[in-house]
């Protein structure tokens, strides 16, 4: 590491500590529809991610980002970051930007109000989705400096080609399609896992 890599390392690393500190001091308890959306977005990725280990996605992980003019870091925790790189993304409490080798790919945000648009735009994320309740969600693109919508295709959902992915809307939640297929989720995988146990036992006794 660089004398100048190992300053920014130290400086980011109080920056996040700090913003911890104060995070655990003004906890506000995540609302039920926002933790489970998380989870819905981490758990469909993940399988994504078992045929794509480019796609590879982080839940209220701490962004930090060197923003002109201000001496400390600029720092964003969105609700999921995705990153699209062939090399295995490596975090422990924060990702520090100026020292890692990627950037945000997809920010995503359940929140009613948010800023992460803006930071999306400071940190060149191609991709930002929010959905602040269950019946809305909107999905921008980067391009001239800035995001424009998305618009959703015959079927209803918002294409990432770079991803193979479409996402939209699915009774409560924001869901993905890879390929062209809904991503299921863990439980659906284990329900159709014991359907064909099931019936490979009735097989065998026939």
């Amino acid at each position: 590491m660089t004398a100048d890599a190992g300053r920014i390392e130290l400086a980011y690393r109080y920056s996040a500590a700090a913003y911890w500190f104060l995070e655990r001091q003004c906890h506000d308890n995540v609302d039920e529809r926002r933790a489970r959306q998380r989870d819905v977005t981490r758990w469909s990725l993940e399988i994504v991610r078992g045929v794509r280990p480019d796609v590879q996605a982080f839940t209220n992980l701490l962004v930090q980002f060197p923003r002109e003019g201000v001496k400390e870091p600029a720092q964003t925790a969105p609700d999921t970051v995705v990153f699209h790189h062939e090399r295995v993304i490596v975090v422990g409490n924060r990702y520090d930007v100026p020292l890692q080798h990627a950037t945000p790919f997809l920010v995503a945000d359940y929140t009613e109000t948010s800023t992460s648009r803006d930071e999306a735009g400071e940190l060149n994320a191609p991709y930002y989705l929010h959905s602040p309740t269950a019946a809305e969600l909107s999905v921008f693109r980067l391009g001239d400096g800035e995001y424009t919508a998305v618009r959703p295709n015959a079927a209803g959902r918002h294409a990432m080609p770079e991803l193979e992915l479409e996402v939209g809307l699915l009774g409560e939640w924001v869901r993905y399609w890879f390929r062209g297929e809904l991503v299921p989720l863990p439980g659906d995988v284990l329900a159709e896992l014991a359907k064909l146990r099931e019936e490979l036992a009735k097989a065998k006794k026939q």
